[in-house]
């Protein structure tokens, strides 16, 4: 880093405004936290090559190239980079490489570049296969997330645990689908990473409503819109997918990452292995909309209708519509999933559903409207049956603040030495329990516990409780402005009206701290100059005080006189 270039680099941050300064710090991932004095403090940061080493690994394959060519001819960089350059304190402002930033750039190694599309093509019908695979896992592992929040560790990935479950649950076929769909799911907007859960947002339980094809149309555009910007084309597409490994040649952390982008982008269908694109999903590629008849025309036909069995089962001859199966599960448990789905009823899948607020009348409704058999008298005779059932339980808050569990007497006595349910603390308060846990916590341990219980308010009537926990969308970062600004805001005060003169102080400052011999010119009393090389020893009264080794005596010279400085 050489003096001058430090010296233009801080004019020109000081010349910057505020939103632009801070935008600059973010871009370079400065800490909002530095504790520098002024701006010189900033550029010298900013060419520190432990800086310069980051701000290296964020070049696209374009920037690279443009100081690459501007090193070779000693030369301004190119017009077309020179503002994200620049935006980033990497050029001056006449766009030429300050010296530091051309040394880092020499001493970088790029990272080698991995092929990541090495499959073969394949026919449309079979992308399209692989697009309603992908949409049906991804309802599953929604449906699993509304029923119980996935786990999430440290490193944000899905736990080991769950994604077992999804295995077993037939959801997904390996552990590896489930963290590419957790990830697609994600970057869609369908799931929200907590601390330590994954839970379905609203946008995602709205999702599991749409057809197939609405599904497959959502989410690939969500994909399109989260690519890097380098990735990107300027007409809302992409870049050839076959150069997307070299989009970022000094990132070491980038080969990981676009190789777990192509596999996010392979399953999901927009892509196929090798690299092109379906013709369905060719436009999307240019900024435009995929053809969704073609890939309607390709996918299996969702039906509206079921056959129910004597056996306490659904069979759906074909792919359900999502609404309606959105709305079976409520009551019954999918036992597979082909292009014809089973669905099995069971005592404890009705009484779940009489817990979420179904009745006797409502089910049998539903399913005489489904099914293409009538409801068969077994699946009628357990669903009056779970409703003679349903409420010998009711839970609810009490006016004293606790929750209040009324019912059966002989189910009131198996509650209170239940061990499952020692969590809530049940007490005898004459006919019925109460509890200090609230009335919800209750409701769902004694429905788990798969006892027959109803919510009801402080009145007593009825209430359904609804069990899924909807994840909130994060919130937006914070603005760059905003959490620059003590930073960005310290700075601005340093400015002042001679900087000519704070930065030869800086200049003499250091000389001092190293005890530096430097050559200092001097403004004589009739006009003309004089150069004096001197050891600089102390700064203080508006003074320098250094050993002049030519003459060897202690000099002191005022600042006022002082006109420039430079290594001896």
């Amino acid at each position: 880093m050489t003096a001058s270039d430090a010296r233009s680099l801080a004019n020109h941050l000081a010349r910057l405004d505020a939103d632009a300064l801070a935008a600059l710090l973010d871009a370079r991932q400065i800490p909002p936290t530095a504790t520098w004095a002024d701006y010189f403090d900033a550029a010298e940061a900013l060419l520190d090559p432990a800086h310069l080493t980051r701000a290296i690994a964020t070049l696209t394959d374009v920037e690279a190239h443009a100081i690459r060519t501007a090193i070779a001819s000693d030369s301004p960089v190119s017009e077309s980079s020179r503002s994200t350059l620049s935006s980033r304190a990497l050029v001056d402002t006449d766009g030429r490489l300050f010296a530091a930033v051309a040394d880092a750039f020499r001493s970088a190694e790029p990272v080698p570049r991995a092929s990541i599309f090495t499959g073969s093509s394949e026919t449309d019908a079979a992308s399209a296969e692989r697009a309603f695979e992908a949409a049906a896992s991804l309802a599953d592992v929604l449906h699993s997330a509304a029923r119980t929040p996935l786990a999430r560790i440290g490193t944000g990935a899905l736990s080991a645990t769950d994604r077992r479950r999804l295995v077993d649950g037939g959801a997904v076929a390996k552990g590896e689908d489930a963290d590419h769909l957790v990830a697609i799911a994600d970057a869609a907007g369908l799931l929200v990473g907590g601390e330590r859960t994954w839970l379905v947002t609203a946008e995602g339980f709205e999702w599991l409503r749409v057809r197939t094809v609405e599904r497959w149309r959502r989410v690939a555009g969500r994909l399109r819109v989260a690519l890097p910007a380098s990735l990107r084309s300027a007409d809302g597409g992409w870049q050839p997918p076959q150069e997307w490994s070299g989009a970022y040649p000094f990132d070491p952390a980038w080969p990981e990452r676009v190789a777990s982008l192509a596999s996010l982008w392979g399953q999901w269908a927009i892509l196929r292995p090798d690299g092109t694109p379906p013709r369905w999903a060719a436009a999307l590629a240019d900024g435009g909309e995929a053809d969704m008849q073609a890939l309607q025309a390709l996918l299996p036909h969702e039906v509206d209708r079921v056959y129910l069995q004597n056996d306490l089962t659904a069979i759906a001859p074909g792919p359900l519509e999502p609404h309606l199966d959105l709305r079976l599960r409520t009551m019954a448990r999918r036992e597979s999933r082909a292009q014809a789905s089973t669905y099995r009823f069971t005592a404890d899948t009705i009484g779940a559903a009489f817990a979420a607020g179904e009745t006797a009348a409502s089910l049998t409704e539903f399913l005489t409207g489904l099914s293409l058999t009538g409801v068969p008298q077994p699946l009628a005779y357990e669903i009056e049956r779970s409703a003679a059932r349903h409420g010998l339980l009711r839970v609810g808050p009490d006016r004293s603040g606790h929750t209040r569990i009324t019912g059966d007497p002989e189910l009131l006595e198996a509650l209170a030495v239940d061990q499952a349910l020692r969590p809530l603390g049940l007490l005898f308060d004459g006919t019925h329990l109460l509890s200090r846990s609230g009335a919800e916590t209750t409701f769902w341990m004694l429905s788990d516990a798969r006892y027959p219980v109803l919510a009801v308010d402080v009145d007593g009537s009825p209430r359904a409780l609804d069990r899924h926990h909807v994840g909130e969308a994060p919130p937006a970062p914070q603005a760059a402005s905003d959490r620059y600004r003590p930073l960005v805001e310290r700075l601005r005060a340093t400015l002042s009206d001679d900087a000519d003169a704070a930065w030869l102080e800086r200049e003499l400052e250091q000389a001092v701290r190293t005890r530096a011999m430097v050559v200092i010119v001097v403004r004589m009393p009739d006009g003309s100059d004089r150069e004096v090389t001197v050891e600089a020893a102390g700064l203080g009264g508006g003074r320098l005080r250094g050993r002049d080794r030519a003459a060897d005596v202690e000099r002191t010279l005022p600042l006022s006189s002082i006109v420039s400085v430079r290594p001896a």
